[in-house]
């Protein structure tokens, strides 16, 4: 997803996500239709996108959208109330999500920050599980890994998590990519059992692996552009499948 400081920002081309232990039935990668008719699209946002138009979006089809809220533990998304608040206004299923710098500072320091900010839950019915976006070191080419261990890097999102668990009462979702998750966390199996997996691929052409154990995919983010604001994503499962998500 998005840093808000710069638009450019690496992308791995593969994707897949998964449904966790909550029951939401779905398909491997391999057997996903490049239509994906029937899937609920939502999308998400920074402050690249400004104030949203909302009720727009929600005519040409979104039905949720995940808007950032804070990066590392210090910077917060200036459109953040906008797009949070206008976008449950408009009727979307809504929810914030944490743009990880792993170096800067530790994973509970940087969940209370985002908690603090815009990331927190409420079984609501309209409040998506917050996300953690985690993937290839923005600021250095030569430190994808933000210069830490595969060790390391996986204490440290379990530190996020079990903040954010503390905190909120849900684990997070988790958005990656299968390249970043094998070179980073060595395809680190212990977060499959009970996140969420929202995974990056716009390559839909051929089938990839699904990383870290997980096998089915909750939230795919197809695209960086389309007929929404922001990058293109699909709920995997029904409308009624995506607002008991919402409610845990």
């Amino acid at each position: 997803m998005a840093r808000d400081r710069q638009p450019s920002r690496h992308r791995s081309r593969l994707i897949a996500s998964s449904l966790t232990a909550l029951a939401l039935g779905g398909t491997l990668l391999a057997e996903i239709p490049v239509s994906a008719a029937g899937k609920p699209r939502g999308h998400d946002v920074s402050s690249h996108q400004k104030n949203v138009n909302w009720s727009k979006a929600k005519a040409r089809g979104a039905r949720f959208v995940y808007v950032k809220a804070t990066e590392s533990h210090t910077y917060r998304n200036p459109y953040f109330t906008q797009q949070y608040t206008g976008s449950r206004k408009a009727g979307l299923l809504r929810g914030a999500y944490h743009y990880a710098v792993p170096n800067k500072s530790s994973g509970a320091r940087q969940a209370a920050f985002f908690v603090r900010n815009g990331g927190g839950w409420s079984a609501d019915g309209w409040t998506l599980p917050p996300a953690l976006d985690i993937e290839y070191n923005p600021y250095s080419r030569k430190k994808k890994c933000y210069g830490m261990s595969k060790a390391r890097m996986v204490g440290w999102i379990k530190s996020f998590s079990n903040e954010m668990k503390r905190l909120t009462g849900r684990r997070p979702v988790i958005y990656t990519n299968t390249n970043w998750w094998n070179k980073c966390t060595g395809g680190s199996k212990a977060f499959a059992a009970n996140h969420a997996l929202w995974v990056a691929r716009y390559d839909t052409a051929s089938a990839g692996k699904l990383p870290g154990g997980w096998k089915y995919w909750t939230i795919w983010q197809h695209d960086n552009s389309g007929r929404l604001p922001g990058d293109q994503n699909i709920f995997n499962g029904s409308m009624a499948q995506l607002k008991r998500f919402a409610r845990g």
